[in-house]
């Protein structure tokens, strides 16, 4: 069993990058390229129901961006936001191991989860994140078109999936008075504490109204908060990315967590467009009768320098290493979490004008070794119809994370 999970773990490392030698070129880092698209294909049952799909407007390549990534075990699973109109499926799942550079996405868990009516599947899922029993919790927004005519047509919903059986255990709609005018429920993260995954929470962040909602699994309870610290700053809501210039107020977005001591743990989080990091002890945010009444816990750790330093997705390995995305730097950063968080103690991984464009979610993965998962996808130019399908636009990338830092700053605090 030992040496066929090593010569499994070898061809996993390896074969990305025989694949797309050519992207891995232009990388300063050891990124491998599991996957890279011009445009997203999916797996229909037959071709003629593809060319169905294509002829009646219910798949358009041009409207199809992966946007969040999960891995557990043998598979890595890929959303597809509704975005616009044209998105057949919303989740989808492939190997890690490659057989082809730019396979068809598989809706996940299959095709009759995508076609549902009346809010029963799946409507347009952003983000997930697995918890270390094998769950994957997948948040699914309820809303399409959100780049075109925006309709809200079911509420946001957490739904549970058991990634042993791909078996759909649960939903649970967002109640209506945690979900905000105008709000965009963007990204995920769970926390599971004990074995079993019993006492386990989701957080949510509602990235334009500026709140966290939490979600407890043991009585389906939900509650909501806002803080000062989930907002953007108005000078890094002004991007420029590759000749590009737009404006986002994105807030909270960004979350973390650090590790369990004492029966406590850190969120680190960030607002999108925002330099600073903040902290708070999970301890706070996981009572209801506590969070609002303990704004000074939420605590400011530091600030990134510079008018393009806006993060993304972040994550923090079993080291207490956190690796981040630098969305208008083209780049992967670390910071060792048992140091202070200053330019001193920070780091660029990986870097690369081609197939870092825009690094926008990352995960890491519950394996051992663990490796960090990330999903490019260029969207500003999706968002303003600037996609050239000619180029590789899309991909799925993994990082070595004890790699990663060797000879960086990250390591050296050890």
């Amino acid at each position: 069993m030992g040496k066929l999970f090593r010569m499994r773990l070898l061809l996993l490392l390896l074969i990305p990058i025989a694949l797309t030698a050519g992207d891995n070129n232009y990388v300063k880092g050891p990124v491998g390229t599991l996957y890279r698209w011009k445009q997203i294909d999916f797996q229909y049952p037959s071709e003629q129901e593809r060319l169905n799909a294509i002829a009646n407007g219910q798949f358009k390549q041009s409207s199809v961006i992966p946007l969040g990534i999960e891995r557990w075990k043998d598979r890595v699973f890929v959303s597809t936001p509704r975005w616009k109109r044209g998105v057949p499926a919303t989740l989808s799942a492939l190997p890690t191991i490659a057989e082809e550079e730019s396979p068809p996405l598989v809706p996940y868990p299959n095709w009759d989860w995508h076609n549902a009516g009346n809010c029963t599947g799946f409507t347009s899922v952003f983000r997930m994140s697995v918890d270390h029993c094998g769950v994957m919790w997948v948040l699914d927004s309820g809303q399409i078109e959100a780049f075109e005519t925006p309709q809200q047509i079911c509420p946001p919903t957490l739904f549970a999936i058991d990634l042993e059986t791909d078996t759909v255990l649960a939903k649970y709609p967002i109640p209506n008075e945690f979900v905000l005018q105008n709000s965009l429920i963007t990204n995920i993260l769970v926390d599971s504490r004990d074995a079993r995954c019993r006492d386990l929470h989701v957080y949510i962040a509602d990235a334009w109204r500026f709140g966290l909602i939490v979600f407890r699994n043991s009585d389906a309870a939900f509650w909501r908060f806002s803080h000062y610290t989930f907002y953007p700053e108005p000078l890094l809501s002004n991007y420029t990315l590759h000749g590009v210039n737009y404006q986002w107020s994105d807030g909270l977005f960004g979350m973390s967590l650090g590790k369990l001591q004492h029966g406590d743990r850190p969120l680190y989080y960030h607002a999108m467009s925002s330099s600073l990091e903040f902290v708070v002890n999970t301890s706070v945010i996981r009572d209801p009768n506590r969070v609002d009444n303990a704004v000074s816990e939420f605590k400011l750790l530091g600030k990134r320098q510079g008018l393009n330093s806006q993060v993304s997705a972040a994550a923090v390995d079993r080291n207490g290493i956190m690796f981040f995305n630098l969305i208008s730097r083209d780049s992967i950063g670390c910071w060792n979490t048992n140091t202070e968080y200053r330019a001193s103690n920070r780091d660029v991984v990986a870097k690369s004008n081609v197939s870092l464009v825009f690094p926008n979610d990352l995960r890491i993965d519950h394996e051992v070794p663990q490796f960090v998962w990330m999903i490019t996808n260029k969207l500003p130019m999706y968002q303003f119809n600037l996609i050239n399908p000619n180029e590789y636009n899309y991909r799925v990338l993994s990082l070595d994370p004890v790699r990663a830092i060797q000879n960086t700053v990250c390591q050296r605090q050890f």
